[in-house]
Protein backbone atom coordinates (compact mmCIF):
# COMPACT_ATOMS: atom_id res chain seq x y z
CA UNK A 1 0.00 0.00 0.00
CA UNK A 2 3.11 2.29 -0.27
CA UNK A 3 3.39 3.54 3.09
CA UNK A 4 5.77 4.81 5.63
CA UNK A 5 7.18 6.16 8.87
CA UNK A 6 5.78 9.55 7.60
CA UNK A 7 2.50 8.00 7.42
CA UNK A 8 2.57 6.85 10.54
CA UNK A 9 3.73 10.10 12.68
CA UNK A 10 0.74 11.95 10.49
CA UNK A 11 -1.61 9.78 11.03
CA UNK A 12 -1.33 8.28 14.40
CA UNK A 13 0.35 11.55 16.90
CA UNK A 14 -1.57 14.93 16.99
CA UNK A 15 -1.88 17.57 19.50
CA UNK A 16 -4.58 16.49 21.45
CA UNK A 17 -6.24 19.26 24.53
CA UNK A 18 -7.50 17.21 27.22
CA UNK A 19 -8.58 13.78 27.60
CA UNK A 20 -9.79 12.90 23.61
CA UNK A 21 -13.80 11.47 24.62
CA UNK A 22 -14.91 14.64 25.93
CA UNK A 23 -12.75 16.40 23.00
CA UNK A 24 -14.51 13.73 20.43
CA UNK A 25 -18.42 15.10 21.96
CA UNK A 26 -16.77 18.33 22.01
CA UNK A 27 -16.06 18.29 18.76
CA UNK A 28 -19.19 16.79 17.39
CA UNK A 29 -21.45 19.29 19.45
CA UNK A 30 -19.49 22.58 17.99
CA UNK A 31 -19.49 21.12 14.54
CA UNK A 32 -22.95 20.63 14.61
CA UNK A 33 -23.30 24.09 16.13
CA UNK A 34 -21.36 25.55 13.45
CA UNK A 35 -24.17 24.42 10.78
CA UNK A 36 -26.58 26.71 12.61
CA UNK A 37 -24.71 30.26 11.88
CA UNK A 38 -25.02 31.66 15.24
CA UNK A 39 -28.49 30.85 16.51
CA UNK A 40 -28.62 30.23 20.30
CA UNK A 41 -28.97 26.81 21.21
CA UNK A 42 -32.35 25.67 22.48
CA UNK A 43 -31.25 22.03 23.24
CA UNK A 44 -28.61 19.74 22.76
CA UNK A 45 -28.91 15.74 22.35
CA UNK A 46 -25.77 13.33 22.18
CA UNK A 47 -25.63 9.53 21.35
CA UNK A 48 -22.13 8.00 22.64
CA UNK A 49 -21.06 4.00 22.29
CA UNK A 50 -19.94 2.51 25.32
CA UNK A 51 -16.50 3.19 25.59
CA UNK A 52 -16.34 6.76 24.94
CA UNK A 53 -19.56 7.19 27.56
CA UNK A 54 -17.15 5.52 30.21
CA UNK A 55 -13.67 7.03 29.08
CA UNK A 56 -15.56 10.66 29.63
CA UNK A 57 -18.01 10.13 32.52
CA UNK A 58 -15.29 11.36 35.31
CA UNK A 59 -12.51 13.14 33.44
CA UNK A 60 -12.14 17.11 34.16
CA UNK A 61 -12.84 18.40 31.11
CA UNK A 62 -10.05 21.64 29.98
CA UNK A 63 -11.22 25.04 30.14
CA UNK A 64 -14.07 24.06 32.38
CA UNK A 65 -12.20 24.61 36.63
CA UNK A 66 -12.05 21.10 37.18
CA UNK A 67 -15.74 20.34 36.27
CA UNK A 68 -16.76 16.78 33.96
CA UNK A 69 -19.23 14.96 32.74
CA UNK A 70 -20.41 14.23 29.17
CA UNK A 71 -23.36 16.74 28.91
CA UNK A 72 -20.93 20.10 29.80
CA UNK A 73 -18.45 18.59 27.58
CA UNK A 74 -21.16 19.21 24.53
CA UNK A 75 -22.51 22.39 25.76
CA UNK A 76 -18.95 23.72 25.86
CA UNK A 77 -18.45 22.88 22.74
CA UNK A 78 -21.93 24.47 21.43
CA UNK A 79 -21.13 27.29 23.28
CA UNK A 80 -17.34 27.99 22.92
CA UNK A 81 -15.37 25.48 20.51
CA UNK A 82 -13.95 25.80 17.11
CA UNK A 83 -14.73 22.76 15.19
CA UNK A 84 -11.91 23.28 12.70
CA UNK A 85 -9.49 23.30 15.54
CA UNK A 86 -10.76 19.28 16.29
CA UNK A 87 -9.09 18.29 18.99
CA UNK A 88 -8.00 21.41 20.37
CA UNK A 89 -11.65 22.20 19.90
CA UNK A 90 -11.79 23.36 23.88
CA UNK A 91 -8.90 25.65 23.36
CA UNK A 92 -11.23 28.40 22.83
CA UNK A 93 -13.63 27.96 25.94
CA UNK A 94 -13.34 31.08 28.06
CA UNK A 95 -14.94 31.85 31.85
CA UNK A 96 -18.31 33.38 29.60
CA UNK A 97 -18.55 30.16 28.36
CA UNK A 98 -18.51 27.96 31.29
CA UNK A 99 -20.70 29.98 32.83
CA UNK A 100 -22.96 29.71 29.61
CA UNK A 101 -22.21 26.04 29.64
CA UNK A 102 -23.32 25.33 33.11
CA UNK A 103 -26.44 27.22 33.35
CA UNK A 104 -27.54 25.19 29.95
CA UNK A 105 -26.79 21.74 31.68
CA UNK A 106 -28.32 22.74 35.22
CA UNK A 107 -31.74 24.00 32.90
CA UNK A 108 -31.88 20.03 31.80
CA UNK A 109 -31.02 21.39 28.16
CA UNK A 110 -28.38 18.44 27.22
CA UNK A 111 -29.34 14.98 27.28
CA UNK A 112 -26.75 12.30 26.57
CA UNK A 113 -27.63 8.65 25.23
CA UNK A 114 -26.05 5.52 25.66
CA UNK A 115 -25.90 3.34 22.56
CA UNK A 116 -24.81 -0.01 24.56
CA UNK A 117 -24.91 -2.31 21.65
CA UNK A 118 -22.54 -0.40 19.61
CA UNK A 119 -19.41 -1.36 18.54
CA UNK A 120 -16.16 0.80 17.82
CA UNK A 121 -16.00 4.80 18.76
CA UNK A 122 -18.84 6.33 17.98
CA UNK A 123 -20.45 10.00 18.87
CA UNK A 124 -23.66 11.40 17.42
CA UNK A 125 -23.97 15.26 18.42
CA UNK A 126 -27.84 16.65 17.72
CA UNK A 127 -28.41 20.49 18.09
CA UNK A 128 -31.30 22.46 18.05
CA UNK A 129 -32.33 26.25 17.51
CA UNK A 130 -34.95 28.30 16.54
CA UNK A 131 -36.54 25.18 14.85
CA UNK A 132 -34.01 24.22 12.69
CA UNK A 133 -31.71 20.68 13.67
CA UNK A 134 -28.27 19.99 13.12
CA UNK A 135 -26.24 16.70 13.48
CA UNK A 136 -22.75 16.07 13.26
CA UNK A 137 -21.45 11.56 13.52
CA UNK A 138 -17.99 11.12 14.58
CA UNK A 139 -17.16 7.48 14.09
CA UNK A 140 -13.73 5.24 14.21
CA UNK A 141 -11.47 7.92 15.62
CA UNK A 142 -11.97 10.79 18.40
CA UNK A 143 -11.53 13.67 14.91
CA UNK A 144 -13.24 11.30 12.32
CA UNK A 145 -16.50 13.17 11.31
CA UNK A 146 -18.13 11.04 8.55
CA UNK A 147 -21.58 12.66 8.31
CA UNK A 148 -23.14 16.35 8.55
CA UNK A 149 -26.98 16.99 8.38
CA UNK A 150 -28.75 20.08 8.34
CA UNK A 151 -32.97 19.64 8.76
CA UNK A 152 -32.37 16.45 7.88
CA UNK A 153 -30.39 17.49 4.88
CA UNK A 154 -26.59 15.74 4.15
CA UNK A 155 -24.12 18.20 3.70
CA UNK A 156 -21.18 16.29 1.65
CA UNK A 157 -19.25 18.90 0.41
CA UNK A 158 -18.55 20.85 4.20
CA UNK A 159 -15.19 21.81 4.56
CA UNK A 160 -15.13 19.71 8.32
CA UNK A 161 -16.25 16.26 6.34
CA UNK A 162 -13.29 17.09 3.20
CA UNK A 163 -10.54 16.91 6.27
CA UNK A 164 -11.72 13.94 8.20
CA UNK A 165 -13.52 11.04 5.87
CA UNK A 166 -10.79 10.65 3.77
CA UNK A 167 -8.28 10.98 6.20
CA UNK A 168 -10.39 8.18 8.28
CA UNK A 169 -10.47 5.83 5.37
CA UNK A 170 -6.62 6.28 5.07
CA UNK A 171 -6.21 5.58 8.50
CA UNK A 172 -8.37 1.96 8.58
CA UNK A 173 -5.83 1.21 5.09
CA UNK A 174 -2.77 1.98 7.25
CA UNK A 175 -3.68 -0.26 10.15
CA UNK A 176 -4.94 -3.26 7.42
CA UNK A 177 -0.82 -2.54 6.62
CA UNK A 178 0.96 -2.23 9.82
CA UNK A 179 -1.15 -5.67 10.73
CA UNK A 180 0.86 -6.71 8.06
CA UNK A 181 4.85 -5.71 9.29
CA UNK A 182 7.00 -7.59 11.87
CA UNK A 183 9.37 -5.40 14.47
CA UNK A 184 12.08 -6.06 12.37
CA UNK A 185 10.20 -3.94 9.68
CA UNK A 186 9.58 -1.41 12.42
CA UNK A 187 12.95 -0.84 13.04
CA UNK A 188 13.68 -0.85 9.29
CA UNK A 189 11.65 2.70 9.06
CA UNK A 190 13.57 4.22 11.77
CA UNK A 191 15.98 5.20 8.68
CA UNK A 192 13.27 6.98 6.88
CA UNK A 193 13.03 9.41 9.47
CA UNK A 194 14.03 13.24 7.75
CA UNK A 195 14.44 16.40 9.19
CA UNK A 196 10.85 17.13 9.09
CA UNK A 197 10.09 14.15 11.20
CA UNK A 198 12.14 14.66 13.89
CA UNK A 199 10.86 18.23 14.32
CA UNK A 200 8.14 16.96 14.66
CA UNK A 201 9.10 14.48 17.25
CA UNK A 202 10.41 16.76 19.06
CA UNK A 203 7.76 19.28 19.18
CA UNK A 204 5.81 16.01 20.75
CA UNK A 205 8.07 15.69 23.62
CA UNK A 206 7.79 20.00 24.27
CA UNK A 207 4.03 19.27 24.64
CA UNK A 208 4.51 16.74 26.79
CA UNK A 209 7.40 17.76 28.95
CA UNK A 210 5.31 21.10 29.90
CA UNK A 211 2.70 18.91 30.83
CA UNK A 212 4.99 16.94 33.11
CA UNK A 213 6.67 20.28 34.39
CA UNK A 214 3.23 22.07 35.47
CA UNK A 215 2.09 18.66 37.39
CA UNK A 216 5.88 18.76 38.78
CA UNK A 217 5.25 21.93 40.19
CA UNK A 218 1.98 22.45 41.05
CA UNK A 219 0.32 19.01 41.85
CA UNK A 220 -2.73 18.85 40.15
CA UNK A 221 -5.15 16.00 40.42
CA UNK A 222 -4.21 13.09 42.45
CA UNK A 223 -0.21 14.52 42.52
CA UNK A 224 1.12 11.40 42.10
CA UNK A 225 4.29 12.96 40.42
CA UNK A 226 4.67 15.66 42.68
CA UNK A 227 4.12 12.77 45.65
CA UNK A 228 6.48 10.47 44.17
CA UNK A 229 9.52 13.45 43.88
CA UNK A 230 8.81 14.41 47.54
CA UNK A 231 9.16 10.76 48.80
CA UNK A 232 13.06 11.32 47.02
CA UNK A 233 13.63 14.72 48.54
CA UNK A 234 12.27 13.04 51.81
CA UNK A 235 15.12 10.00 50.96
CA UNK A 236 12.51 7.08 51.32
CA UNK A 237 12.70 6.79 47.70
CA UNK A 238 15.66 6.36 45.68
CA UNK A 239 16.02 8.32 41.69
CA UNK A 240 16.93 5.89 39.36
CA UNK A 241 16.02 5.90 35.81
CA UNK A 242 12.87 3.71 36.64
CA UNK A 243 11.28 5.99 38.92
CA UNK A 244 12.47 9.12 37.01
CA UNK A 245 10.46 7.55 34.22
CA UNK A 246 7.31 7.54 36.51
CA UNK A 247 7.60 10.84 37.97
CA UNK A 248 7.67 12.41 34.82
CA UNK A 249 4.86 10.49 33.17
CA UNK A 250 2.51 10.64 35.96
CA UNK A 251 3.48 13.87 36.65
CA UNK A 252 2.31 14.59 33.07
CA UNK A 253 -1.03 12.63 33.47
CA UNK A 254 -1.37 14.14 36.85
CA UNK A 255 -2.00 17.83 35.30
CA UNK A 256 -3.71 16.47 31.56
CA UNK A 257 -6.28 14.43 33.44
CA UNK A 258 -7.09 17.42 36.07
CA UNK A 259 -8.28 19.41 32.88
CA UNK A 260 -5.21 22.06 32.62
CA UNK A 261 -5.20 23.73 29.53
CA UNK A 262 -2.45 22.41 27.89
CA UNK A 263 -1.90 20.12 24.52
CA UNK A 264 -0.35 16.40 25.01
CA UNK A 265 0.78 15.14 21.72
CA UNK A 266 -0.70 11.97 21.41
CA UNK A 267 -0.35 8.45 19.82
CA UNK A 268 -2.38 5.65 18.45
CA UNK A 269 -5.31 8.22 18.91
CA UNK A 270 -4.90 8.98 22.91
CA UNK A 271 -2.93 11.95 25.51
CA UNK A 272 -2.10 9.34 27.59
CA UNK A 273 -1.04 6.67 24.97
CA UNK A 274 1.33 9.94 24.21
CA UNK A 275 2.06 10.49 27.60
CA UNK A 276 3.71 7.14 27.77
CA UNK A 277 5.11 6.59 24.54
CA UNK A 278 7.21 9.63 25.10
CA UNK A 279 8.12 10.41 28.40
CA UNK A 280 9.77 7.62 29.62
CA UNK A 281 12.45 7.49 26.88
CA UNK A 282 13.21 11.40 27.79
CA UNK A 283 13.60 10.48 31.54
CA UNK A 284 15.93 7.64 30.58
CA UNK A 285 18.36 9.73 28.15
CA UNK A 286 19.51 11.36 30.78
CA UNK A 287 20.82 8.13 32.59
CA UNK A 288 22.75 7.44 29.27
CA UNK A 289 26.20 8.94 28.17
CA UNK A 290 27.24 9.63 24.74
CA UNK A 291 23.43 9.30 23.33
CA UNK A 292 22.78 12.34 20.24
CA UNK A 293 19.44 13.77 20.12
CA UNK A 294 18.77 11.60 16.66
CA UNK A 295 19.12 8.62 18.45
CA UNK A 296 16.94 9.64 21.28
CA UNK A 297 14.22 11.01 18.82
CA UNK A 298 14.57 8.01 16.99
CA UNK A 299 13.53 5.91 20.10
CA UNK A 300 10.88 8.36 21.07
CA UNK A 301 9.63 6.84 17.09
CA UNK A 302 9.83 3.55 17.63
CA UNK A 303 7.98 3.08 20.59
CA UNK A 304 4.97 5.20 18.40
CA UNK A 305 5.73 2.80 15.39
CA UNK A 306 4.67 -0.06 18.26
CA UNK A 307 2.10 1.71 19.95
CA UNK A 308 0.50 2.28 16.02
CA UNK A 309 1.08 -1.75 15.51
CA UNK A 310 -0.91 -2.58 18.89
CA UNK A 311 -3.28 -0.33 18.42
CA UNK A 312 -4.29 -1.34 15.35
CA UNK A 313 -4.54 -4.85 16.60
CA UNK A 314 -6.54 -3.90 19.80
CA UNK A 315 -8.90 -0.93 18.61
CA UNK A 316 -8.68 2.65 19.70
CA UNK A 317 -11.07 2.14 22.97
CA UNK A 318 -11.38 -1.07 24.96
CA UNK A 319 -11.42 -2.81 28.34
CA UNK A 320 -7.59 -3.25 28.11
CA UNK A 321 -5.83 -0.30 29.38
CA UNK A 322 -4.49 1.20 26.13
CA UNK A 323 -1.52 2.68 28.30
CA UNK A 324 -0.41 -0.38 29.84
CA UNK A 325 -0.05 -2.73 27.11
CA UNK A 326 0.05 -0.59 23.87
CA UNK A 327 2.01 2.96 24.36
CA UNK A 328 3.84 0.75 27.35
CA UNK A 329 5.32 -1.86 24.37
CA UNK A 330 6.11 1.27 22.77
CA UNK A 331 7.90 2.46 25.06
CA UNK A 332 9.76 -0.53 26.31
CA UNK A 333 10.98 -0.84 22.80
CA UNK A 334 12.15 2.49 22.86
CA UNK A 335 14.07 2.65 26.11
CA UNK A 336 15.42 -0.85 24.59
CA UNK A 337 16.52 1.15 21.84
CA UNK A 338 18.18 4.01 23.44
CA UNK A 339 20.02 1.66 25.86
CA UNK A 340 22.13 -0.07 22.69
CA UNK A 341 19.49 -2.79 22.36
CA UNK A 342 19.04 -5.04 19.11
CA UNK A 343 15.95 -7.09 17.84
CA UNK A 344 16.54 -9.68 20.00
CA UNK A 345 16.37 -7.26 23.53
CA UNK A 346 13.74 -4.85 21.64
CA UNK A 347 11.61 -8.07 21.15
CA UNK A 348 12.36 -10.08 24.81
CA UNK A 349 11.31 -5.94 26.18
CA UNK A 350 7.99 -6.12 24.67
CA UNK A 351 7.15 -10.14 25.86
CA UNK A 352 8.28 -8.94 29.16
CA UNK A 353 6.08 -5.64 29.42
CA UNK A 354 3.22 -7.64 28.14
CA UNK A 355 3.90 -10.22 30.92
CA UNK A 356 3.77 -7.76 33.81
CA UNK A 357 0.97 -5.88 32.44
CA UNK A 358 -1.71 -7.37 29.92
CA UNK A 359 -4.26 -7.35 32.85
CA UNK A 360 -4.16 -4.10 33.72
CA UNK A 361 -8.00 -2.85 32.75
CA UNK A 362 -9.31 0.26 31.47
CA UNK A 363 -12.12 1.65 33.89
CA UNK A 364 -12.28 4.86 32.19
CA UNK A 365 -10.53 8.09 31.92
CA UNK A 366 -9.86 9.87 35.51
CA UNK A 367 -7.29 11.61 37.55
CA UNK A 368 -6.87 8.08 38.73
CA UNK A 369 -5.05 7.24 35.53
CA UNK A 370 -1.70 8.99 36.72
CA UNK A 371 -0.93 5.88 39.02
CA UNK A 372 -1.54 3.54 35.63
CA UNK A 373 0.59 5.91 33.73
CA UNK A 374 3.59 5.76 36.56
CA UNK A 375 3.37 1.54 36.90
CA UNK A 376 3.57 1.54 32.92
CA UNK A 377 6.95 3.99 32.24
CA UNK A 378 8.19 1.99 35.56
CA UNK A 379 7.54 -1.16 34.36
CA UNK A 380 8.42 -0.41 30.38
CA UNK A 381 12.08 0.51 31.43
CA UNK A 382 12.46 -2.20 33.82
CA UNK A 383 10.96 -4.52 31.30
CA UNK A 384 13.93 -3.31 28.64
CA UNK A 385 16.66 -3.64 31.61
CA UNK A 386 14.93 -7.17 32.44
CA UNK A 387 15.68 -7.58 28.74
CA UNK A 388 18.81 -6.63 28.13
CA UNK A 389 20.26 -8.98 30.88
CA UNK A 390 18.99 -11.98 29.54
CA UNK A 391 15.38 -12.01 31.95
CA UNK A 392 12.60 -13.19 29.39
CA UNK A 393 9.05 -14.50 29.78
CA UNK A 394 9.06 -17.69 27.92
CA UNK A 395 6.22 -18.10 25.34
CA UNK A 396 4.61 -21.46 27.17
CA UNK A 397 3.13 -18.06 29.61
CA UNK A 398 -0.02 -17.44 29.27
CA UNK A 399 -0.99 -15.19 26.24
CA UNK A 400 2.47 -14.22 25.58
CA UNK A 401 3.46 -15.58 22.07
CA UNK A 402 6.81 -17.13 20.81
CA UNK A 403 7.58 -13.69 19.17
CA UNK A 404 6.83 -10.21 19.57
CA UNK A 405 4.24 -9.67 16.75
CA UNK A 406 2.41 -12.74 18.11
CA UNK A 407 2.39 -11.66 21.84
CA UNK A 408 0.56 -8.17 20.34
CA UNK A 409 -1.72 -9.89 18.27
CA UNK A 410 -2.55 -12.10 21.42
CA UNK A 411 -3.74 -8.92 22.74
CA UNK A 412 -5.65 -7.87 20.37
CA UNK A 413 -7.71 -10.78 20.81
CA UNK A 414 -7.86 -10.61 24.33
CA UNK A 415 -9.12 -6.93 23.74
CA UNK A 416 -11.36 -7.55 20.89
CA UNK A 417 -13.02 -11.02 21.85
CA UNK A 418 -12.11 -12.09 25.45
CA UNK A 419 -12.89 -8.98 27.26
CA UNK A 420 -16.34 -7.76 25.77
CA UNK A 421 -18.46 -8.91 28.68
CA UNK A 422 -15.62 -7.40 31.16
CA UNK A 423 -16.36 -3.70 29.56
CA UNK A 424 -19.69 -4.10 30.11
CA UNK A 425 -19.12 -5.43 33.77
CA UNK A 426 -16.91 -2.19 34.38
CA UNK A 427 -19.27 0.27 32.36
CA UNK A 428 -22.27 -1.17 34.62
CA UNK A 429 -20.57 -0.60 38.33
CA UNK A 430 -19.18 2.72 36.73
CA UNK A 431 -22.87 4.13 36.08
CA UNK A 432 -24.25 2.29 39.10
CA UNK A 433 -21.48 3.96 41.26
CA UNK A 434 -22.58 7.52 39.55
CA UNK A 435 -26.54 6.61 40.44
CA UNK A 436 -25.35 5.96 43.92
CA UNK A 437 -23.15 9.37 43.99
CA UNK A 438 -25.99 11.28 42.25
Amino acid sequence: MGYGVKDVLRMEVAPALGCTEPSAIALAAAAAASLLEGETAEAIEVWVDPNVYKNGLAVSIPGARGASGLDLAAALGVFGGDPYRKLEVLDTVDDQALATSKRFVRAGAVSVHLVDDRQGLYVRARVSAAGRTAECTIQGVHDGITRLTLDGEELPDHPLLRRTSGEQESLQELEEWLRTLSLQDLLDLLDDLDEDDLAFLEQGVEYNLRLAEHGRKYGPGLGIGLGLDRLVRERLLQRDMVLEAKILTSSAADARMSGVKLPAMSSGGSGNHGLTAILPIWAVKDFVAHQSKREVLEAIALSHLVTAYVKAHTGRLSAVCGCSVAAGAGATAGVTYLLGGNHHHIAGAIKNLVGDLAGVICDGAKAGCAFKLATAAGTAVQAALFSLHGVNVQATDGIVGASPEQTMQNLGTLSCVGMIETDHTILRIMLEKQFDLD
